[in-house]
């Protein structure tokens, strides 16, 4: 497996808990912070849960932000194709890696964010 090269540090407790993917996928799913309006309409559609809100972006639910982790990402696309606003892109899974530092402004999975 390619190693998560996003990761800043140890996994928070409550994330760590959850189970961990069996294999790698082919695709990750990222999500562009800078178009993600938080309506949480990828949430519902995760069959492993692993889209996370992200805590004290933004004042009201809607400005809120979310982020796939990456490290339980299984690749199914159903977050990617139910996203009413076009912003989670499916990477194979080494340019998922590279990519997610760009897109994600803010992380509560520890992964790195864009400055």
């Amino acid at each position: 497996m390619t190693d998560n090269i996003t990761r800043i540090g140890p996994r928070p407790e409550l994330i760590a808990k959850k189970p961990t993917r069996a294999r790698e996928p082919r695709q990750l799913a990222i999500i562009d912070q800078s178009g993600c309006t938080g309506c949480e309409a990828c949430i519902v559609f995760c069959p492993v849960d692993c889209i996370e809100i992200v805590p004290e972006v933004g004042i009201a639910q809607f400005q809120q932000v979310v982020e796939v982790d990456i490290e339980r990402c299984i690749g199914c696309a159903l977050c990617a194709k139910n996203c009413p606003w076009d912003t989670i892109p499916m990477f194979s899974y080494i340019e998922g890696i590279q990519q997610a530092p760009a897109l994600t402004m803010k992380s509560v999975c520890n992964q790195k964010a864009s400055s």
